[in-house]
């Protein structure tokens, strides 16, 4: 009697845990901590005390300071911030600038067409429900899906997007988007065709007046600026200290 009990428990004890299972999956959610952003306020909020952060120093902007998803994109975070650390982005410029739209960069050619990762061969996409393309969005820049390397963009598109807009664009593109994008498009702006097309590893919490600058520095007929704009260093650091 004794030994059907404890048997009785212990199935118990493995259905509770597979029905907790289901439902933690069900919000987005893991044992191992769970998603760090749950919708477009979480996205663009300030940095908690003690996360990753990182400051690109521009040289005649100033400073864009952004910070990162790690539980979301975490191949693009690693990247980004060990070739950071190790100086990999000193000295490039953003080679491809579009005014109402993005800023790119991490091309040691400045030519668009080269770069890689710190593993070498590119990576693979790293899509999160969680997140979006919004204004300054920090995303990998890619030839195609699962080509990530050394490539990145920061969205600074203005535009905000009504919901009749989305599903004008979900009908195009084969996005679709949830309540929280809808709120967080028609609020913030941004490039919601690149939904899914593009990482976003990243958000811009200090300095969307210098990507703005930077925007609406002078390009020739490819989008590259007429004045080089250079990244003179990026500086990663823990936040509030």
């Amino acid at each position: 009697m004794k030994k059907s009990l404890i048997t009785i428990l212990v199935v118990l004890i493995v259905i509770i845990g597979v029905v907790a299972a289901g439902f933690a999956l069900r919000k987005g959610n893991t044992a191992g901590g769970g998603s760090a952003v749950s919708g477009y306020k979480e996205q663009l909020a300030e940095p908690k005390n003690g996360e990753t952060v990182a400051e690109l120093v521009i040289k005649d902007f100033g400073s864009i300071r952004v910070k990162f998803f790690h539980e979301e994109a975490p191949k693009a975070v690693e990247n980004f911030i060990t070739h950071a650390k190790d100086g990999y982005y000193d000295g490039l410029s953003f080679h491809r600038v579009m005014d109402n739209f993005m800023i790119q960069g991490g091309d040691p050619t400045g030519t668009g067409m080269a770069g890689e990762s710190i593993w070498g061969d590119n990576f693979e996409d790293e899509f999160s429900d969680n997140l979006q393309p919004y204004r300054g969005a920090l995303c990998m820049a890619n030839s195609g899906a699962n080509t990530n390397g050394s490539q990145f963009f920061i969205v600074q598109a203005k535009d905000t997007y009504d919901e009749a807009t989305l599903a004008s664009i979900t009908q195009q593109m084969g996005t679709a988007y949830n309540d929280d994008a809808i709120e967080g498009y028609s609020k913030n702006g941004g490039t919601p065709w690149l939904y899914r097309a593009h990482t976003v590893f990243g958000q811009v919490y200090e300095g969307l007046e210098v990507l703005d600058a930077i925007a609406g520095t002078a390009t020739d007929e490819n989008d590259k600026p007429v004045s080089d704009v250079i990244i003179e260093k990026i500086i990663v650091s823990e936040y509030g200290k």
